[in-house]
């Protein structure tokens, strides 16, 4: 069973929106950091944003101003609301959730779910 699941992503136009959804599955329980990072061809994997469960957010430079993370914590999913999109965004997203307590931690990646700007 795959532990996290995207959806959301597709083609769309320069200056579209999108968001994405990642959901746990699997009886994922102690979340502590969501977040997405991102992976175009030929070039380096990058953190998109990232959520605490307290609700603190961080962006990568590239994507500030433009996207917004948020998290629903009694559905155990993470979002990603994209507006403003450029073809720099076009890339492989992937979303993580970290998880851990009393010593022990584990990390959860999805599938990874494509998203394609054309201009």
């Amino acid at each position: 069973q795959v532990p996290l699941v995207e959806s959301g992503g597709g083609l769309v136009q320069v200056g579209g929106s999108l968001r994405l959804s990642c959901a746990a599955t699997g009886g994922i329980t102690n979340i502590n950091d969501m977040g997405w990072h991102r992976q175009a061809p030929g070039k380096q994997h990058e953190l998109v944003a990232s959520i605490t469960n307290g609700g603190t957010t961080n962006y990568g430079d590239s994507v500030k101003g433009r996207f917004t993370i948020s998290r629903d914590n009694a559905k155990n999913t993470v979002y990603l609301q994209m507006n403003n999109l450029t073809p720099e965004d076009t890339a492989v997203y992937y979303c993580y959730m970290e998880t851990g307590i009393g010593g022990s931690y584990a990390d959860y990646w999805g599938q990874g779910t494509q998203v394609t700007v054309s201009s």
